[in-house]
């Protein structure tokens, strides 16, 4: 009887599967994205800091756990094949539970994005719509190697900067700061193109054409190392162009050794992904903070 009890179906979630599946570790990159757009305003943060809080808070946990949720229901005959440990396959979290809470994360998404006044708001019904346009049938734009990772990167490090960039000055931001924020989020495209390695079996059979899979492996690797260079370089030669020569020579410097990582990526990139995604996009970041204080005097 006791093994029979313990092979039966759940009818609840198991709350540590809960947390598993809006993936604390993917709640980073909005996040830094976002506190970047708060830098590169210029506005002061005193008496702002429960705007600060509350977005960082929207842009991480809630609308970044809330794609994750819904990337996870969406994609849960895919990680039957590729992870299937994952919350969803494994029966952790049961029936359509995954789904439920997915749907309320996204009426929690708005009700937070409100309170951050239109800026915020806007900004939400567009990071909500653009998890459910990756993720979900008929649009479900991640079925390309070229539109998902593009929505990604945009909505992950674009849409943050710009909104952090707004809600704190109650404006919108200079058009400098929006090409900058424009730049990261393309080359976030390489990094998104990256983190489809680890899912190329289950891709290839439930027919989704991401760069993996179409290009193989090691063509990915190069064109994902192009697209998060060539911005960065748009972006240095920006800042010397706008009178920022010393933030554009540091991010050169950060360039620069992302370069070395990616030689090493590019030796054997199945294996070497996920060292790189350690390292290289460390640095990757390293340098949007760099040109979020360029930006900041530039206002």
């Amino acid at each position: 009887m006791a093994i029979l009890d313990s092979i039966k179906p759940r009818k609840y979630p198991e709350p540590a599967s809960m947390l598993r599946l809006i993936k604390p570790i993917t709640w980073f990159p909005p996040m830094w994205a976002y506190t970047c757009g708060l830098i590169a305003s210029g506005a002061a943060a005193s008496g702002q800091w429960g705007y600060i809080v509350l977005g960082i808070l929207l842009a991480g946990p809630i609308v970044c756990g809330m794609s994750q949720a819904a990337n996870d229901w969406c994609d849960r005959h895919v990680d039957a094949i590729n992870e299937p440990d994952r919350p969803i396959p494994s029966g952790r979290i049961p029936g359509r539970w995954g789904l439920w809470i997915a749907l309320v994360m996204s009426f929690l998404s708005l009700a937070v994005g409100s309170m951050l006044g239109p800026w915020g708001l806007g900004a939400t019904i567009l990071g909500v719509v653009a998890a459910w346009a990756y993720s979900a049938e008929p649009v479900r734009m991640k079925k390309s190697g070229w539109s998902g990772p593009g929505l990604v990167g945009l909505s992950y490090e674009t849409l943050p900067w710009i909104t952090g960039a707004a809600v704190l000055s109650a404006d919108a931001p200079s058009w400098q700061t929006i090409t900058i924020a424009v730049l990261y989020g393309i080359g976030a495209h390489g990094i998104m193109t990256l983190n489809d390695f680890k899912a190329l079996e289950g891709d290839r059979q439930m027919g989704l054409r991401s760069l993996p899979v179409t290009l193989g492996p090691d063509r990915a690797a190069r064109v994902a190392c192009w697209i998060m260079a060539i911005p960065q370089i748009a972006v240095i030669t920006l800042l010397i162009l706008w009178n920022k020569p010393l933030h554009g020579v540091v991010i050169l410097a950060v360039l620069a050794l992302q370069i070395a990582a990616m030689r090493k990526l590019l030796r054997n990139p199945l294996a070497n992904t996920p060292w790189y995604q350690g390292s290289g996009i460390t640095l990757y970041v390293s340098g949007m903070m760099i040109a979020a204080f360029a930006l900041r005097g530039l206002q």
